[in-house]
């Protein structure tokens, strides 16, 4: 039987330190830590763990919700999409995760972009949830950095 890519990678510990390298990054990022105020980082780390793990073949159970539901109240664009892509990418790197598995591990994160992305800020206001407050970051709000 063919491995996982989660096998190919060392197991969930690689996961673990992957996305620590990840968050602690997302966490100061000027812009994309407001998407995270008052959420804990550790369970946020936890959660993307179990479920890439999930999503790497790994017969892990995975709680959270699913992307386009976790993010549905949140205006994210393709240029937040592409820089947490490549905060991703970077902590890939640092890891030492080999090319080809990092690129394995990317593409699979890039599969989530369609049900995270919105399209236009009237297409996610055409949108209604009761009770649920829609996070929207201007990159100015944030410095522009």
């Amino acid at each position: 039987m063919k491995p996982s890519l989660l096998e190919l990678l060392g197991g969930i510990e690689t996961l673990r330190t992957v996305h620590k390298s990840f968050y602690d990054k997302i966490y100061v990022h000027p812009w994309l830590k407001l998407f995270f105020e008052g959420h804990d980082q550790q369970s946020i780390e936890d959660r993307q763990t179990s479920f890439m793990a999930r999503k790497m073949g790994g017969d892990v159970t995975y709680y959270g919700k699913e992307p386009k539901m976790a993010h549905r109240a949140m205006f994210i664009t393709d240029e937040i999409f592409d820089l947490r892509q490549s905060l991703l990418a970077q902590s890939l790197i640092e890891v030492n995760v080999p090319d080809d598995l990092a690129e394995r591990w990317l593409k699979i994160d890039s599969a989530f972009r369609k049900s995270i992305v919105k399209n236009s800020i009237e297409s996610f206001y055409s949108t209604s949830w009761q009770y649920k407050q829609r996070i929207i970051i201007p990159k100015s709000y944030a410095g522009n950095k």
